[in-house]
């Protein structure tokens, strides 16, 4: 004979293919995966030297347009000067003062106009001609804007430099320069600043210039400079202006519109920028160049995304085979799963078939042959307590609960099995269970339907009781739940015994008696450490017990305690019985009969309807000597 340990390592024997070696062949394919890695390293090694050119790029083409710009200003700055001082020189000839302005505007063509203030003089303005003309610009506009510029020429007779930007008043990218004179008096130059902008773009970088009050100057996209744009509340912008470095490098986060272009909604995105600034010598102004981020790095991105396409085409290879060879997992797992989860919630008729030859195979056979064997133990104890207990839900010990405790049981059973034996010798053992397991059927359903516990069966017995593991909510809501069980009894034995054929030995008709009582007791596993079971014991169980014994004497299948009637006597209709004095109690005990739910209008109404309905005799009460043997009980005068 083999031993258990041989039967065990025969099991072992039948995995063919090991859950190892399919990780094994899953690894193979997952270390493919290291490309990634060799992507990263790759991007990592020529990040720091791309990011420094970038920097050094970044900060030279800040430095060409400063430079360019700074020239441009002082060249206008000083020839403006040469012009107003010959004009002063040649005193008040406005002849020479014409020719002299001819001569230099058709040196300076960039020149629009220059205007001046001399100290203790009148002002004047003088105009490019040519400049308004071939632009189409009244020369008015220029006679208009510096009369609109009294305070900045006063600042300027004051010893300030201002530049500003006149293209939201000549819609053309112009400037204007306004400076003080050497010997008092201020002086303006109108300038163009096309060039200026054309040459701030090199490249990738954008550069662009800004005044000392954050006001925009110069742009390649003039739409910006003619809306005259104030960038003062930008953070970044005023940290510059703010700064006392003449010159600086950084990277900025901003959604700032002049940084980069909008996304395809027209709104602006935050984005990462290489910053340089340069502040000027002349009037407080700063040029910018910036870069964006994502463009200086767009080269190792590209190859980046390049690596990630091969990379992606390799895992797709390998998720098309580590999906086969998961799908023989997860699948028998998934089942297996959901086969555990019927278990936790009591349920053990399961239909599961091995698949494989593996550990997976040998597991779900396992859990077959559990199933199959705790769908036979949920059948020879309570399937509920026992899936309570699992769960943790029920604790070894007792707890006193309130509850409502009923027993049931067949009245003149040792007859009627008496009967069997007569009739049917051998085969009366069968009959006698198929008879009672049809009953037991009845009589359990209405205990579960009404969230009762079914305790036990002592031979033809019914022990329930409700409010212990289960509870409804309340110790009333318990007592009416277990009486209304017992009103389902009396009506599915009605029906059962209508069905019946009349003499039919194998399944005689059979009537019951029920006896409830409701009060505190010790619910709790009880028993030894080789077997247990949940149950109640308390003098309320005995005392439901002994007014099971009243039915018979006192002519009623459902009896019910005093305490019981408290709770859900007005719920019902019934009949007070004589006190009974049992034993072991000083007081007598009031009985009641349950004869049907309140308001109820269907039959019985009172309890000779019930002893007609199942053909109950009426006893006489005065006679009764109930349980002669044990002396429990005696019945006191009727009231």
């Amino acid at each position: 004979m083999k031993t258990k340990d041989e039967n065990k390592n025969k099991d072992l024997m039948k995995v063919r293919f090991s859950i190892g070696a399919k990780m094994i062949i899953l690894i193979s394919f997952i270390v493919i995966l290291s490309l990634g890695a060799i992507t990263a390293l790759v991007s990592w090694l020529f990040y720091g030297d791309l990011r420094v050119s970038a920097e050094e790029n970044n900060f030279e083409a800040n430095r060409r347009a400063a430079v360019e710009a700074e020239m441009t200003l002082e060249n206008m700055k000083s020839h403006s000067r040469i012009l107003i001082r010959t004009i002063t020189a040649a005193g008040e000839n406005a002849q020479s003062e014409q020719e002299a302005a001819d001569f230099f505007f058709t040196e300076n063509t960039q020149i629009a106009s220059v205007f001046f203030i001399a100290q203790g003089s009148s002002e004047k303005l003088f105009v490019n001609k040519n400049f308004f003309a071939s632009r189409e610009i009244d020369e008015e506009t220029a006679s208009t804007y510096f009369r609109d510029q009294r305070n900045a020429f006063g600042r300027a007779v004051r010893g300030e430099t201002l530049l500003l930007n006149a293209a939201p008043h000549f819609s053309r990218p112009l400037l204007a320069l306004i400076f003080p004179q050497q010997n008092g008096g201020a002086g303006g130059v109108l300038f163009s600043s096309e060039n200026m902008n054309q040459n701030f773009g090199f490249g990738t970088n954008q550069s662009y210039m800004i005044n000392s009050d954050g006001e925009l100057l110069s742009h390649t996209d003039f739409s910006l400079v003619r809306s005259a744009a104030g960038l003062s509340e930008e953070g970044f912008i005023r940290t510059i202006l703010d700064s006392s470095q003449k010159s600086r490098q950084q990277i900025v986060e901003s959604d700032f519109k002049l940084l980069h272009s909008a996304d395809n909604t027209g709104e602006p995105v935050v984005t990462r920028q290489f910053l340089a600034f340069t502040k000027l010598n002349t009037a407080g102004a700063v040029v910018i160049t910036s870069i964006e981020y994502d463009k200086v790095f767009e080269g190792i991105a590209a190859t980046t995304r390049r690596n990630l396409y091969l990379t992606a085409a390799v895992l797709s290879i390998s998720i098309i085979f580590i999906w086969f060879f998961a799908k023989s997992i997860s699948v028998p797992l998934k089942a297996l799963t959901v086969v555990a989860r019927n278990i936790e919630g009591g349920v053990f008729e399961m239909d599961l078939k091995p698949k494989g030859r593996d550990e997976i195979g040998v597991l779900t056979n396992s859990f077959h042959k559990m199933c199959a064997a705790l769908n036979i133990f949920g059948r020879f104890t309570n399937k509920e307590i026992a899936v309570k207990a699992m769960r943790g839900e029920i604790k070894p010990g007792g707890l006193p609960k309130h509850a409502t405790v009923f027993f049931s049981d067949i009245r003149n059973f040792t007859a009627k099995s008496e009967n069997f034996t007569n009739i049917f010798k051998d085969a009366a053992s069968d009959l006698i269970v198929q008879w009672l397991n049809q009953y037991f059927t009845q009589m359990v359903d209405c205990v579960e339907k009404t969230n009762g516990v079914v305790d036990k069966f002592i031979g033809d017995a019914v022990m329930a009781h409700w409010g212990t593991a289960y509870s409804a909510g309340s110790p009333e809501k318990d007592a009416f739940n277990c009486v209304n069980a017992a009103l389902m009894m009396r009506n599915a034995l009605y029906a059962m015994n209508k069905e019946r054929k009349q003499g039919d030995a194998s399944n005689p008709a059979i009537q019951i008696g029920c006896g409830i009582n409701s009060g505190i007791v010790t619910a709790g596993q009880l028993g030894s450490d080789m077997r247990m079971e949940y149950t109640v014991i308390g003098d309320p169980v005995n005392l439901a017990s002994r007014i099971e014994s009243l039915t018979k004497p006192l002519g009623a299948d459902i009896l019910i305690s005093e305490d019981t009637w408290h709770l859900i006597g007005e719920k019902f209709i019934t009949e007070e019985m004589p006190s009974v004095t049992v034993k072991g109690k000083e007081k007598p005990v009031r009985i009641f009969a349950v004869i049907n739910i309140a308001g109820s209008r269907e039959t019985p109404q009172n309890l000779n309807d019930v002893r007609k309905l199942l053909g109950i005799e009426a006893p006489d009460i005065a006679n009764v000597d109930v349980n002669a043997d044990e002396k429990k009980y005696k019945i006191d005068g009727k009231k």
